[in-house]
């Protein structure tokens, strides 16, 4: 059967279910990731979030895993960090999840991972395994073993309690949005002494009440709830829940970098000199605050491949991205929603202070939504390289690591291209409002100018 290449993407496999991926292609994605792990013998985790098509295409990897000679433990509907955890726990050769994150229902995908729970991804092994997928070059051998398991949750959970500290009983509220942290996160809150206020906490893969990502607007009625009921904080979790969108104590949405900056003070204060990670889209603030506390900050690229890698080579404390999925060296340096919200209540059980007093006394600077520019797929590339180009001869200061950032004295912007889709897509920060709506003008000039070009 012929594999659609575009479900091949940055991080994962992704694509709308019964048109883009298939039983049959799931079962020949298992086969390419069998033949790529090493087959015979290897062992592997395999799990899945709350998507009503998520027991087929398990049941299909599966089965094409198996026909390659690996060993499969089905751990069923869980987190997607209890997925990683149960893959370096167990010291495993890798794993599967079967999601399609924050995506709408219809969808459906797979996220793959080698050993310590490492991601497949562009440049780190996704390559390879859409070849063996699409060629069919697949190392077929005596069929593995499957052994079904229902403790990994229970593994992750005893686990991640031994690591948090929480000092006072505190009220929290969330919204699992029926994904597949409900029922999970709240008894994991409550076995940490937590009092729990829990909405849309039933698992769904229909999700009746929102879309699986967490937003202003599917987290409206948490929001709410926050304030209604005089919660310390509350959470909005994706569909499979590796993200962690927090709300402090007067209902507000903390960007994922404010939020970044909040961890990064209480591991600092403990781990004097240590490493934290942020990506390039962060704020300025990151960096300042990092070094602010005397800690080292290292600027990576945007996904969860390349920040765990980073997390685990330089033996970094913490991690984070502006889209809310942080990293801790605490839980095998993957991004985990799940303890994000033990070690935000853990925080603030040993402060006086209330949540958005904390996140009032961070700097902020004004700064752009993401912009976005649509380009061809087989074109934006070229525009942001030629744009690198461009910026280099022209003396600026610029980071390469994601696309371009162009750095000035008070201010800067990121142009990269999409890794989803056929876009371009640009943001900027600066110290005031006036220099802001230069460099936004400037950078989509630019933008638009090589567009043209190109």
């Amino acid at each position: 059967m012929t594999i659609p290449q575009h479900i091949f993407r940055a991080y994962d496999i992704r694509g709308i279910y019964s048109e883009d991926i298939t039983g049959n292609i799931a079962t020949q994605i298992g086969q390419a990731f069998g033949t790529y792990i090493g087959g015979a013998g290897k062992r592997l985790v395999v799990g899945r979030d709350v998507r009503l098509s998520g027991e087929t295409l398990e049941n299909a990897l599966i089965e094409g895993l198996l026909s390659t000679g690996c060993h499969v433990q089905d751990i069923g509907i869980v987190p997607t960090p209890v997925l990683y955890f149960a893959i370096v726990h167990q010291a495993k050769d890798g794993g599967a999840m079967v999601t399609a994150s924050h995506n709408p229902p219809n969808w459906n995908g797979f996220k793959l991972c080698r050993e310590k729970g490492f991601l497949i991804a562009q440049g780190m092994g996704m390559e390879k395994v859409q070849e063996i997928a699409v060629t069919e070059r697949f190392k077929l051998g005596s069929r593995g073993k499957l052994e079904k398991y229902g403790e990994a949750v229970a593994d992750y959970s005893n686990f991640a309690l031994g690591k948090v500290d929480i000092k006072r009983k505190l009220r929290v509220a969330i919204d699992t949005g029926n994904g597949a942290c409900s029922g999970i996160i709240s008894k994991l809150f409550r076995d940490a002494g937590l009092e729990v206020i829990a909405i849309n906490d039933e698992p769904d893969g229909s999700f009746p009440a929102h879309l699986p990502e967490p937003n202003e607007e599917t987290l409206s009625e948490l929001k709410k709830i926050v304030v209604e009921e005089k919660a310390d904080f509350g959470i909005g979790y994706d569909g499979d829940g590796d993200r962690a969108l927090f709300i402090d104590d007067r209902g507000r949405i903390i960007p994922g970098d404010i939020t970044l900056i909040i961890f990064a003070k209480y591991y600092l204060e403990k781990h004097k000199g240590a490493k934290v990670l942020y990506e390039v889209s962060c704020s300025s603030s990151v960096e300042e605050t990092i070094k602010a506390y005397g800690g080292v900050p290292i600027v990576s690229r945007v996904g969860h491949a390349y920040i765990m890698d980073e997390m685990i080579k330089e033996n970094a404390v913490l991690g984070g991205e502006i889209s809310s999925h942080f990293y801790f060296a605490d839980v095998y340096g993957f991004d985990d929603a799940l303890y994000a919200g033990l070690k935000m209540a853990e925080l603030l059980s040993k402060t006086s202070e209330k949540l958005f007093e904390i996140v009032d006394s961070v700097p902020k600077y004004p700064s752009t939504p993401v912009n976005v520019y649509d380009c061809p797929d087989e074109k934006k590339f070229r525009v942001v390289e030629k744009l690198t180009e461009e910026f280099r001869q022209m003396g600026y200061k610029i980071i390469t690591i994601d696309g371009v950032k162009v750095i000035e004295l008070n201010g800067w912007f990121l142009i990269r291209a999409s890794n989803t889709l056929p876009q371009i897509k640009m943001t900027a920060e600066a110290k005031n409002q006036e220099k802001l709506k230069q460099l936004t003008k400037f950078a989509e000039r630019k933008i638009l100018e090589k567009i043209r070009e190109i």
